[in-house]
């Protein structure tokens, strides 16, 4: 706008064109980004967590949002904590390790405070807020969050964000020292060295870069909002489409989110075959005084229903720590868990029980006796086996063709689980997992093995939370990371990844947790997100190299302008024609195109290397036709006209390279664009400042445009050769380089 009003202060009113074309940019972006925040909002509505609130002495739903100071509120298994509060009924299990960073699982209990953003692991509980809003733990947390902005930006948006500040700093001295060489040094008037200096300025920004990745951003949201996709963040569009390892969990992931009861195995033991008649109804009571909070205890609640009401004296419930629960009655203690977590020491004295069914995809829970009641979950006598439960969970039918794509893709799957290692290697090989067979059980390991385990296997199981979040902090290191899930035991170890997923099929606070929420839990929805960030990726990564090229260029001319005391050559009206197609115009265009092409290399170095050679090349034959001019003593309306045509020249140069493979979509671009270059000159030469020239610039244009070509070609060629030794010996030196390439051109061959 300051440079608008610059303008119009000298009367220079034709090289306000650029004026038109940011206000439609800017229009679009305005227009697209209501348009998909409606789309988006409307999408966040129906997936909004909502609380049980007491008022009016009744039980009603409400969002989170309608929470006031002193509200009465039910909470159960699977919940984040709305607002800070304090238990006034009942007993919980939470965890608090979004907030503290530590795992461990606490138990509170009535007067006990609950910090909010914290989930609840198991349990129920009425409980009174105390702080709500702004005034909460979690939103001062937030606050300090947000100072950390930088942190949370995808690759792209923070490195056009540089690219940005950067520009933001070297134009303003560079423009009031060319304004001052022009105007001081070469005598020219106000008005000749304010258009000038704002055609080099014009030229230096990417007006509409910032404007088009936005747009393309905001359609990718929408996009997958009407496929039932919603995004928490931006920039898990993505991350998701440089994940290189998936991480998943097997429950809900792999198989479905239910699961059935298949038989009920008696314990071979003297105790187990004495109570043999019992265990059924003892198994019915056990399931009938839990609270059916997750889907294996609704499952055994389903199956299990001969009840013989026995007295209930406490109940511990289910811990993903410890891995069982357990129900005290008036005539003894009982235990169901994992039989690794339950059996302990006795584990392999009993496995051969159970293992075939293990083998075959079975998940196994063990009912057993224990002769003492229990206050906390810490098994100190032994278990007594009664029965095994056999739970099937059956696989997603999409899940096969899902891990397909990923296999094809390169994307590496590693299986996480808290289930028997066997059971999960089993699942993961019938969804076709490639090495589902590398399995182990974590509960075996020291943490110094993490690392290299990691590495080595496909397949964890008996996996805690913080173990989970561990293994994703180790696969990080050298890798970009997805995490999958849809329970409270996987919370941590999203939080740790680059992008993380829940199925809505799972909890609410595993869905606020995550990045992406597949609101039909439907995994075959994976490749579609991943295929919609390539191509948002790898659109903008090539229209960025056709906006860099103009911004190089003017760098460049401006301070070769200032160094030899030359007028800067052109004026915005025509920077504003070149801008518009060769860069605008296909740019816009070609962001719109499917792009499912693997993302390789890093964002900026990629732009870069594609923008670097038209860059140069521009500055070299416009330099050339400066210098040409002043020896020539050609007048300023030729070198001008003649700069324009030959940066546009070049321009479809670049853009004609960025188009290979030509295909229709893309031939049809670049004659569109070459088509409105020539309606503009034959029909709007006076709007964009192109005038007839002198035959001696025409013949020097001639000769330049044949060395532009030449000179593109052999950058590009260099560009390319330097790119493959950089991405095969990242750790080489550009000196390095130049040192091995004057040898491979000139040393002799060793025998």
């Amino acid at each position: 706008m300051v440079l608008a009003i610059l303008l119009c202060l000298v009367g220079s009113y034709k090289n306000l064109t650029f004026l038109p074309v940011i206000l439609a940019n800017t229009g679009i972006a305005i227009y697209q980004e209501i348009r998909s925040k409606k789309i988006l909002d409307n999408l966040t509505v129906l997936s909004a967590a909502k609380v049980t609130v007491i008022r009016e002495g009744k039980e009603k739903k409400i969002d989170i949002e309608s929470l006031v100071l002193d509200d009465v509120v039910l909470l159960e298994t699977g919940q984040q904590i709305p607002a800070d509060a304090t238990v006034l009924e009942g007993k919980l299990q939470v965890n608090e390790g979004l907030l503290t960073g530590e795992a461990d699982e606490i138990t509170k209990e009535i007067g006990d405070s609950l910090m909010s953003g914290s989930f609840i692991i198991s349990g129920k509980a009425y409980v009174q807020l105390e702080r709500v809003g702004y005034d909460s733990y979690i939103s001062q947390l937030t606050v300090k969050a947000k100072k950390m902005g930088e942190g949370e930006q995808s690759e792209m948006i923070a490195s056009l964000n540089k690219l940005i500040k950067w520009i933001g700093i070297i134009i303003i001295p560079l423009g009031l020292t060319l304004f001052g060489q022009s105007y001081f040094v070469n005598e020219d008037t106000i008005k000749e060295s304010i258009v000038a200096m704002e055609a080099a300025l014009i030229g230096m920004i990417p007006e509409g870069l910032y404007l088009l990745t936005t747009i393309a951003l905001a359609m990718s949201a929408s996009r997958l909002a009407k496929e039932r996709v919603l995004l928490h963040n931006m920039k898990s569009i993505e991350t998701l489409a440089r994940v290189n390892v998936l991480c998943v969990d097997k429950t809900g992931t792999i198989t479905e989110n239910r699961m059935t009861v298949q038989k009920l195995l008696v314990a071979k033991n003297e105790t187990a075959q004495k109570n043999s008649e019992r265990i059924t109804g003892l198994i019915s009571d056990y399931a009938k005084a839990m609270a059916s909070d997750n889907v294996t205890m609704e499952a055994i609640q389903d199956y299990f229903t001969d009840y013989t009401d026995q007295e209930v004296r406490t109940v511990q419930p289910f811990s993903s720590v410890q891995k069982f629960s357990s129900v005290s009655f008036s005539e003894g203690t009982y235990v169901l868990g994992a039989p690794e977590m339950v059996l302990r020491d006795q584990f392999l004295k009993y496995q051969e029980e159970f293992s075939h069914y293990t083998e075959q995809g079975y998940r196994v829970l063990v009912f057993g006796a224990y002769p003492q009641e229990l206050t906390e979950m810490v098994l100190e006598a032994e278990v007594i086996p009664l029965g095994y439960i056999l739970i099937t969970n059956p696989i997603r039918k999409e899940a096969p063709a899902t891990f397909a794509y990923f296999k094809e893709q390169g994307v590496a799957i590693k299986v996480i689980s808290g289930d028997n290692p066997q059971t999960v290697s089993s699942v993961a090989k019938q969804a076709g997992i490639a090495n589902a067979e590398k399995y182990i059980d974590v509960s075996q390991l020291a943490e110094e093995e993490y690392g290299k385990a990691v590495e080595e296997y496909t397949v964890f199981g008996r996996v805690k939370p913080e173990q989970k979040m561990r293994f994703v902090q180790l696969l990080k290191e050298k890798n970009t990371v997805a995490m999958t899930g849809d329970g409270v035991n996987d919370i941590l170890a999203m939080k740790e990844a680059d992008c993380s997923i829940a199925m809505a099929s799972g909890n609410e606070a595993t869905i606020q947790a995550a990045q992406v929420a597949l609101l039909d839990s439907d995994f075959s929805k994976m490749p579609e997100i991943v295929a919609e960030g390539r191509r948002v990726v790898n659109n903008i990564e090539r229209s960025a190299s056709l906006f860099l090229v103009k911004n190089i260029f003017s760098f460049l001319l401006s301070v070769f302008s200032i160094l030899f005391a030359l007028t800067y050559p052109l004026e915005p009206s025509q920077i504003t024609l070149i801008s518009l197609f060769t860069i605008g115009v296909p740019s816009f265009l070609l962001a719109l195109e499917e792009n499912k092409n693997r993302i390789e290399g890093k964002f900026m170095f990629n732009v870069m290397e594609k923008a670097i050679p038209g860059g140069l090349t521009d500055m070299m034959v416009v330099g050339a036709l400066v210098v040409s001019g002043v020896s020539l003593q050609l007048n300023k309306t030729d070198v001008s006209t003649a700069s324009t045509m030959l940066l546009t020249a070049v321009g479809f140069l670049v853009l004609y390279k960025i188009c290979q493979p030509l295909n229709r979509f893309r031939g049809r671009i670049i004659l569109f664009c070459a088509g409105g270059i020539v309606f503009s000159v034959i029909f709007l030469h006076k709007l964009f400042s192109i005038s007839a020239i002198s035959a001696v610039s025409i013949l020097l244009l001639i000769i330049l445009f044949f060395a532009a070509e030449s000179i593109f070609r052999q950058l590009s060629q260099l560009i390319e050769k330097y790119s493959r030794l950089k991405n095969d010996q990242r750790k080489r030196t550009l000196i390095e380089w130049l040192k091995d390439l004057f040898r491979f051109k000139f040393d002799e061959p060793k025998e």
